[in-house]
């Protein structure tokens, strides 16, 4: 059993893409945009694939891109919860978690290079997104509570927040599967470019440079509290798109 693993390492090694070739190929095979978020569209996804280039050439497997991309992460958790807000607590905190999300892209298109996407990879992803994503905000509510100056009623906003980005990404994947195990087709919301633009605010990407206001208490809770509501009014809409989509499951007239 040894042998035979060495032996197709070899193979796999000797049969590799270069580096150009990959990202090349990546170029190709890139997920519709429709829909998404201008910075995860044209910025997080297109950088993504000069890294999943490199993490391939280098052997890195989609897990290990994902333990990787959470990793990343977690220091930036670490910096809200153990540092006091600085501007360059911050800036920190925004790279590593612009980092990690890039490398969040990533590690589907390493998937798509070497033909290991699957249910255990999209597993994982999914359950380092489940821990990240109130992780971060559960750590803006310990930034908050160790600055100085801001009343206590501010401590309810990061649990909004993620209760609202909870709910919504549970919605999404929720729906996904069962609109795949009922037969309905799975489609991207919006038309094209104008929609992406108009999502910015509920974009990723978007939220990971909010921190670059982090040093600034009163400006990135302003900041902060904005973004709630408009992801709150987005979470609501997509809920209700979903509902009504997966009422057709059983409807007489479905089909």
């Amino acid at each position: 059993m040894r042998v035979r693993v060495m032996v197709g390492t070899a193979a796999d090694s000797a049969d590799k893409l270069s580096y150009s070739a990959a990202v090349r190929q990546l170029a190709h095979a890139q997920k519709p945009g429709l829909g998404v978020p201008a910075y995860t569209r044209w910025v997080n996804r297109r950088m993504a694939k000069y890294v999943a280039a490199l993490a391939y050439r280098w052997g890195l497997t989609p897990n290990m891109v994902s333990v990787i991309s959470a990793a990343i992460s977690a220091v930036g958790i670490t910096v809200l919860v153990l540092i006091r807000p600085t501007w360059w607590s911050g800036v920190a905190a925004a790279v590593l978690f612009a980092f990690g999300y890039l490398l969040d892209s990533a590690d589907g298109q390493v998937a798509r290079l070497t033909g290991r996407s699957g249910p255990a990879g999209e597993w994982v992803d999914h359950v380092v997104d489940a821990i990240r994503i109130p992780a971060i905000h559960l750590a803006v509510m310990v930034g908050i509570f160790r600055s100085a100056g801001l009343p206590d009623w501010t401590l309810v906003l990061p649990i909004l927040y993620c209760l609202q980005a909870v709910g919504l990404f549970m919605s999404q994947i929720l729906a996904e599967q069962l609109s795949k195990f009922h037969g309905l087709a799975v489609t991207a919301p919006g038309t094209g470019r104008r929609q992406s633009f108009v999502l910015i605010p509920t974009d990723t990407g978007t939220f990971c440079w909010l921190f670059v206001a982090w040093g600034n208490p009163q400006l990135f809770l302003w900041l902060y509290a904005a973004m709630l509501v408009v992801n709150s009014a987005h979470a609501a809409i997509s809920m209700r798109r979903k509902y009504k989509k997966l009422l057709q499951i059983g409807s007489p007239t479905a089909g």
